[in-house]
């Protein structure tokens, strides 16, 4: 369906003729409860003034029954994903009644049947281009509108948009919006669980609510959300000068959901992830508020001021992502966020920034594949890293006052890079087109070296960074005791420091770069990484050790040594997950067959060791469990202990055995053998929610057996009446306990099927598909050949097989490090 992928250059020429949008839709969503119905009706008006004498307007469903313009019906022209428009005068009204399908891939209207109680719960997600799927529209966020909605649903429902309604019987008739672009809307109807609050500043009330199932009612904190809402809205208040615009604040957690959460305007869309039905460490509540705060900061970067077109991403989501580490910090309990920040968000962004298809921070978005494509590691982390570096090359006043200008000069309409530039060089009083051409305009990640007399640094870019200078105290810690800022901007700038036992460039984590360490430094690493007592500056080594590990000059052998021996002294519980995670990853992608059982066992014994000896009920018990969950599924040297865990004959203290935790042991024994379908079955009987199901599919699938192995194949490939959610369940099954001679032969029907599939499948399951299903090979041979024959396929399929086929690449540079 080619007309579905829209153009930058056809938007912009259609943007040039058509304005003075407005919207009235309806939708009838009476019969979404009956599962045979696949379908419901959507009837848009839009009103708009017109230069031409013909466009057209953008929906993907199941059919279009109708079209009229000024008065007069017309013969439908629809290719399915264009409706063609004649006979347009200067001022119109066009009505179009049409039937979309509901979802099951988490784009457009969402449907899911709760197996708790079986009720029905609807929620949209449009970005970048998906509101067409449910009702006709000019899809493109330069042509702003206003937006009055009515829906029709069962009345016993919640029926929420982004703005208030008035629901008689039936039938709930929303304010119309104040001008916001299509992707933003938003619409959420069922029996959710509704808890209500409100924030006041001044004369300014803002009514709160929060949503989730029925069925997560009991594990709903509305509270916390609540607290972290509020101090949000008064840091940007108190920071952006301009009101909150859009009337109410919900706040709707939905199941099945493709992102961290969506920003639309008075109904913010989470994923339940975010509902904790088991134990949460404070990591993991940290991250909501993170996801709470870069939502609330799109209000104003994103719905406020909108980029004009996808190249200008970044407008709104590297400020989000920038905002929602510094408004946790400035804000909330979370004060030292920006480790976080600096440990796993950047991390993020140096391996996005490595691939052959990075791009830059203000990239060259041609048409909605490579939009779709764009919500990556550069546009969100890289591009808060480098605001983050802008903050402090023109300082906090600079920054914030030109972000308030912005605001009012812009506000309810669409931006270029040009714009934001204009506000931040009259506010600071530089001239920001150098650094902008420096970080905005290229690529790549430089590398920071100290040489004893020099800073060296690969890829020389301006870089404004702070040098830490550390030695043991009389107590044995590592503590700084000088502190250096400096300018560099040649590939060699000397230096001279005082001696010190670590010194650690990018102190502070003022500037975008991965940092290498001289010869003393990293001795002491090796020997003190626990005693540093600062934790941004241990987040810092720790990345630093990870990223010399991708790369090939840290043997991955050492990596796992050191954490072994210093992550169980590791207090913030951020950086202990993270070390966890990649060691897991390494054990099973940067070391050859023959040299993994080995240094799997130790980790396990030592995981399985931290489990017992933590303290109880502790975030690090929790962590180190799920680091033994995650390894367990490697080798089987600790199956006798889970199933012992399992079944009550073995018990730690403190150790919550709750259900996500205990499905993680049950894919781990699946995996290695260890478990049986009538295992599984009967986990399921006490845990029979719809997590419960999709990790019930995910362990099943995970059992070692040919035939378990080509029913998962054949539901990945060929059902497409599975959700997003069970296609992840059945991947993850799949390709669990590292099998080759179980999955290796789907290596060819892969590069095979995924043209086709890419072709027939929407581009989020196909997405899905194509990245996880990669084949982990000893060659790129088998992908680089696919790449050499298929020149012609679409640029966003070849861009993740480029993506993956480097990451395999990788893999197998370090591990030939160990040959």
């Amino acid at each position: 369906m080619s007309t579905a992928n829209l153009t930058r250059t056809e938007t912009r020429r259609r943007s040039r003729h058509i304005d003075g949008v407005k919207y009235l839709v309806h939708l009838n969503l009476l019969r979404a409860e009956d599962m045979d119905v696949d379908t419901f009706e959507t009837v848009t008006t839009i009103e708009f003034d017109a230069t031409t004498a013909a466009t057209w307007v953008d929906f993907i469903g199941a059919a279009v029954d109708e079209v009229t313009v000024n008065g007069t019906d017309c013969q439908v022209d629809y290719d399915g994903a264009r409706i063609q428009l004649i006979g347009l005068t200067e001022h119109n009204t066009v009505r179009i009644r049409a039937r979309g399908r509901y979802s099951r891939s988490g784009e457009g209207l969402h449907r899911f049947v709760d197996p708790a109680d079986d009720s029905v719960y609807l929620y949209t997600q449009y970005e970048p281009a998906d509101a067409r799927r449910v009702f006709a529209n000019f899809e493109q966020p330069d042509l702003k509108a206003s937006f009055t909605l009515t829906v029709t649903a069962p009345s016993t429902w919640t029926v929420l948009s982004n703005r208030a309604g008035v629901t008689d019987d039936t039938v709930t008739t929303f304010a119309p919006t104040l001008p916001i672009s299509t992707y933003i809307t938003a619409v959420a109807a069922g029996p959710y669980h509704g808890v209500e609050s409100s924030w006041t500043r001044g004369e300014l009330t803002v009514p709160l609510g929060a949503y989730c199932r029925a069925s997560l009612a009991e594990h709903f904190d509305a509270e916390d959300i609540f607290d972290i809402t509020k101090r949000g809205l008064d840091f940007f208040h108190d920071k952006f000068d301009y009101p909150y615009p859009f009337g109410k604040y919900d706040q709707i957690f939905v199941p099945e959901y493709n992102l961290g959460a969506m920003e639309n305007p008075g109904l913010v869309t989470f994923t339940e992830s975010y509902v904790f039905r088991s134990a949460a460490t404070e990591a993991q509540y940290e991250g909501r508020a993170n996801t709470i705060l870069h939502e609330m900061a799109h209000m104003w970067f994103g719905d406020l001021v909108t980029m004009q077109w996808w190249d200008d991403l970044w407008l709104k989501e590297s400020f989000a992502d920038y905002m929602g580490a510094y408004a946790s910090a400035e804000a909330t309990r979370f004060t030292d966020a920006w480790v976080s920040f600096a440990n796993r968000r950047k991390a993020w962004a140096y391996l996005q920034d490595q691939l052959p298809t990075t791009h830059p921070i203000v990239a060259d978005i041609t048409d909605l594949e490579a939009a779709k494509l764009n919500f990556d590691g550069i546009t969100y982390a890289k591009g808060a890293s480098v605001l983050k570096q802008l903050g402090a090359f023109v300082g906090a006043d600079a920054f914030f006052a030109s972000s308030r200008n912005y605001f009012r000069t812009h506000a309810y309409g669409n931006t270029t890079l040009t714009d934001l530039l204009t506000e931040m060089s009259t506010a600071s009083g530089r001239d920001l087109d150098t650094w902008a051409a420096a970080w905005l305009q290229t690529t790549g990640v430089s590398t920071l070296s100290y040489t004893g007399d020099a800073i060296e640094q690969t890829d020389p870019r301006p870089h404004r960074i702070a040098v830490g200078l550390y030695n043991l105290d009389e107590d044995g810690n590592l503590t700084r005791t000088h502190r250096r800022e400096l300018d560099i901007t040649e590939a060699r700038t000397p230096v001279d420091f005082d001696d010190a036992a670590l010194v650690l460039l990018n102190d502070d984590d003022l500037t975008y770069a991965k940092i290498r360490f001289d010869e003393r430094s990293t001795a002491t690493v090796r020997a003190h990484l626990d005693r540093i007592v600062d934790p941004l500056a241990r987040g810092l080594v720790w990345s630093a050790l990870w990223n010399s590990t991708r790369d090939g000059e840290l043997s991955p052998l050492e990596y796992i040594d050191i954490a072994t021996r210093f992550a169980p002294n590791e207090p913030k519980i951020g950086l202990l997950s993270a070390v966890t995670a990649n060691v897991a990853y390494t054990l099973e992608h940067y070391l050859p067959e023959d040299l993994r059982d080995e240094p799997t066992r130790q980790w396990l014994q030592a995981s399985w060791a931290q489990l017992q000896s933590s303290e109880p009920g502790s975030d690090a018990q929790l962590v180190w469990a799920r680091a033994v969950a995650s390894t367990a599924p490697l080798d089987d040297f600790l199956a006798e202990d889970l199933r012992s865990l399992l079944d009550g004959t073995l018990t730690i203290a403190g150790l919550r055995l709750d259900p996500d935790l205990r499905w993680a042991f049950w894919l781990a024994l699946a995996a290695t053998g260890h478990a049986t379908t009538d295992d599984l079955d009967r986990e399921l009987a006490s845990d029979d929610t719809s997590s419960g199901r999709t990790a019930h599919t995910a362990a099943s699938t995970a059992i070692p057996d040919a035939a378990v192995k080509a029913s998962a194949w054949s539901a990945v490939t060929e059902r497409e009446d599975i959700s997003n959610d069970v296609l992840d369940a059945f991947i993850t099954g799949f390709g669990a306990g590292h099998r080759p001679d179980l999955t290796q032969p789907y290596d060819v029907r892969y590069f095979e099927s995924i043209s086709s599939l890419w072709t027939s499948r929407s581009i989020e399951i196909a997405r899905r598909i194509v990245v996880r299903l990669f084949p982990q090979q000893s060659s790129t041979d088998t992908a680089d050949a696919w790449l050499a024959d298929h020149e012609w396929a679409p640029a966003a399929l070849r861009r993740l097989v480029i993506e993956q086929r480097d990451h395999l690449a990788r893999s197998l540079r370090v591990q030939a490090r160990l040959g």
